[in-house]
């Protein structure tokens, strides 16, 4: 080999080694945001924490979580709409955001099909239905019929929120009477079901797990199409013959909309890897939510049907925003 050729060589060894250490520092370098409009360690947080690890692993770099609560979700939204549209920047919400507050708030500051991409839905939470332990009712149709002899008392974590929401189904599906009494939050709301000053309350399962395994609450139905895996005994609404209860808090991952279609996609098997890991799934089961992705087109249609099923609802009823 000559002098020459070996200077060569070894100048291009180095040129590779630099354009190896480049690609290492920016893979470094290189962030993803996951944005949750709630404070850290309530149920979306926990769902957003257990993905970043393996999220990471997928991505090659590191996702953190960004917790930007308040204005209903809207902090989190213009935080994320004001970011550069190359989907490092995402949003973990709930239900209530995105396909809710569009009717409950008519001058919300942001479109959700006008304005968000989406990537995935990430978990299924559907509500249950539960009551004080010393509740003489055990099942559906217990609760039904003793809503048609007497006032029955349903707590809510708000006006307009879906535990309030699961209720209205509730009482149209079955001609009755429910009294919504709607509290600050889920906690001071199941607080007062366990005291027995209100009588039943849907809640979000990850978020009724604990009280319902110490027996400080008693589960009486799912809002949903099947039955829980945790709570196999626990008969839904539908199969008892009253269809048209079904409720489902669902947290799902969206991306500016000017994301490009590529970079969407490739977030979308990112995510669909993570929540298929041994460890992020049976994490998320465990606390009682059902992992489930989505492709975004199926986000997209799910977004706007839940769009259109509550805003029938919130007008129908003539809910407004506290």
């Amino acid at each position: 080999m000559t002098r020459f050729t070996k200077r060569g060589l070894h100048k291009l060894l180095a040129l590779s080694l630099l354009a190896g250490f480049a690609t290492f520092a920016s893979a470094q370098t290189k962030i993803t945001r996951i944005l949750v409009a709630f404070p850290p360690g309530g149920p979306v947080d926990f769902v957003a924490r257990t993905l970043t690890d393996q999220l990471s692993k997928e991505l090659g770099h590191q996702v953190m979580v960004e917790n930007k609560a308040g204005a209903n979700g809207a902090i989190a939204a213009d935080t994320m709409l004001k970011a550069p549209a190359d989907g490092q920047t995402l949003w973990l919400t709930s239900v209530g955001a995105v396909a809710i507050n569009p009717s409950l708030y008519p001058n919300l500051a942001y479109d959700p099909v006008r304005d968000l991409a989406p990537v995935s839905l990430v978990v299924n939470n559907v509500e249950m239905l539960v009551v004080n332990p010393n509740n003489p009712v055990n099942t559906p149709q217990e609760f039904i019929a003793a809503a048609k002899l007497k006032r029955v008392t349903m707590a809510s974590s708000g006006t307009g929120s879906v535990p309030h929401l699961a209720m209205e189904l509730l009482a149209d599906a079955t001609h009755t009477d429910l009294v919504h009494i709607p509290y600050k939050g889920a906690a001071p709301a199941i607080t007062d079901v366990m005291a027995g000053h209100v009588d039943g309350f849907f809640g979000d399962i990850p978020g009724l797990m604990g009280q319902v395994r110490n027996g400080k609450l008693k589960p009486v139905a799912i809002a949903a199409t099947r039955r829980h895996p945790l709570f196999p005994d626990v008969k839904t609404f539908q199969e008892i013959g009253v269809p048209g209860v079904d409720s489902d808090n669902w947290y799902a991952l969206f991306a500016h909309k000017n994301t490009p279609p590529a970079e969407l996609e490739r977030l979308n098997q990112a995510v669909r890897r993570t929540l298929a890991s041994e460890s992020v799934r049976s994490k998320l089961i465990a606390s009682g939510a059902e992992p489930a992705a989505t492709s975004p087109t199926e986000l997209s249609t799910l977004l706007k049907n839940d769009m259109a099923k509550w805003g029938r609802v919130i007008r129908l009823k003539k809910i407004t925003a506290d």
